[in-house]
């Protein structure tokens, strides 16, 4: 089974086949009826007839494909809140309440510095002598014989023809990188020009004109493939052969629980052995799916199923689960050899196609396959979707069967109950493909060892009826 939860290849005879023979297609009586679990997104019982194809009563389609939204790790993770450092580093500032990243706080101009604030009041004076009378007479006198002096002075000066007077000094402006610390004097007589005085010289650069950032818009991302693409052209197709991995059958029967499980462990050790190459050609990751085995009822992730229904793999949780009582319930119910080897053979049939529909999973196939059967326009090109899917894992599941048929082995009796069941196989629901059709994908399988020989997406509709 496929999708949510998808069955065997069709239904198979209540009966196995008399001794030593094969009988045609069709002549034998079918069974009490297969149910096939609903397609994407439904559960429920499978023991009600046909699947319903209806879109989903709880929005948006579900495809059965694993969940890939964000992993859930136990929420984000938890470190304790915003590490604490003790409090803002204390620098010595005054301690106002302001805090210190809130603008400088100074309290006044730093001191120890050279850079004490002068004493109120400007420059102290000293302090003022007792005798102020005598210093009155001292004053007096020095002006007196000063102005005497100055009189005598400029007469003297009058009457000297030569007088010129001398020019004052003027501030002479020096080209240079830093101001004169004095000033120059000019000579007694003329102005001469003081020589030149070498200049730094300076190399002229152009302004620089501000250059607009680049804008750098990042790269569309190319499409992905579409759904029909990835079913129909997909690398998987390309991966090239299956090589043997010298699989053999297990000794153990499926008379009971015991024997089944060892059965069905050895299988599943096989093909994780046999598909890994092929998946990562195709681009995928390979995961080993998980097999469970179950009698009566089974809860998982797409629904609710009874062992009144085939196999099936739910590739919610990647799991393959074989149904106890009827690989059993098939060995032990008919006695004569022949037939408990056409069960054998049924049981190895089914499990490596519900492998199949983990390949399916792991390579984009079964998830692309989903989505467009939800989207069909019509019932019957939803069906013919879902049988496109079923005979393909048949034929993948008849692959693994062909590259292994030495070791197996796939000989004698066990070849004669494996061709004839492959063409035995009825489908009341129109699922999973005519008796005719599942023979035909399925020896393709086995006789080419290929998936190039399993594209059931590019056949004609007759071809997958």
């Amino acid at each position: 089974m496929s999708d949510n939860q998808w069955g065997a290849p069709g239904q198979y005879p209540q009966q196995p086949p008399q001794q030593g023979q094969v009988p045609p297609p069709g002549n034998h009586p079918p069974s009490q009826g297969q149910y096939y679990g609903p397609p994407p997104g439904q559960s429920g019982n499978p023991q009600h007839g046909a699947p319903q194809y209806g879109a989903p009563q709880h929005g948006a389609p579900q495809y059965g494909a694993p969940q890939y939204g964000a992993p859930q790790y136990g929420g984000a993770p938890q470190y304790g809140g915003s590490p604490q450092y003790g409090g803002s580093p204390q620098y010595g500032g005054p301690q106002s309440g302001v805090p210190l990243y809130g603008g400088s706080q100074y309290g006044g101009m730093p001191q120890g510095l050279g850079w004490g604030a002068p004493q109120p009041g400007g420059p102290q004076r000293p302090p003022k002598t007792k005798s102020s009378a005598k210093v009155v007479l001292l004053v007096l006198g020095i002006a007196v014989l000063g102005v005497v002096g100055l009189v005598a002075g400029v007469n003297l000066l009058k009457g000297d023809p030569s007088y010129t007077s001398e020019p004052y000094p003027t501030t002479t402006y020096n080209p240079t990188s830093g101001p004169s610390e004095t000033p120059t004097a000019a000579p007694p007589t003329s102005a001469t020009k003081a020589p030149p005085v070498a200049q730094p010289t300076r190399t002229t650069q152009p302004p620089v004109k501000p250059t607009a950032p680049r804008t750098t818009s990042a790269p569309k991302p190319k499409p992905g493939p579409t759904n029909l693409q990835l079913v129909s052209i997909n690398r998987l197709y390309k991966a090239g052969t299956m090589p043997s991995v010298n699989c053999k059958e297990s000794k153990a029967r499926p008379s009971t629980v015991a024997g089944a499980r060892t059965n069905y462990l050895n299988l599943r050790n096989c093909l994780n052995r046999a598909w890994p190459a092929l998946v990562r050609k195709a681009g995928g990751t390979f995961r080993p799916p998980t097999v469970m085995v179950f009698s009566g009822n089974v809860s998982t992730p797409c629904g609710v199923w009874s062992d009144s229904g085939p196999p099936f793999y739910c590739s919610g949780n990647e799991t393959i689960y074989m149904n106890l009582t009827e690989d059993i319930g098939n060995y032990n119910r008919h006695p004569e050899n022949y037939q408990r080897v056409w069960a054998r053979m049924w049981m190895l049939h089914q499990f490596a196609h519900e492998y199949g529909h983990h390949v399916q999973n792991l390579t984009g196939i079964f998830q692309a396959s989903s989505r467009l059967r939800y989207e069909a326009p019509s019932k019957a090109l939803e069906l013919q979707g879902s049988r496109r899917l079923e005979l393909q894992a048949s034929c993948f599941s008849d692959i693994f069967i062909g590259a292994n048929k030495r070791s197996y082995p796939l000989s004698g009796e066990s070849l004669r109950q494996w061709q004839w069941l492959i063409g035995a196989t009825i489908d009341p629901q129109r699922d999973h493909g005519s008796k005719s059709n599942h023979k035909y994908w399925a020896q393709k399988g086995y006789t080419s060892r290929s998936p190039a020989s399993c594209n059931t997406f590019t056949a004609s509709a007759a071809r997958v009826s």
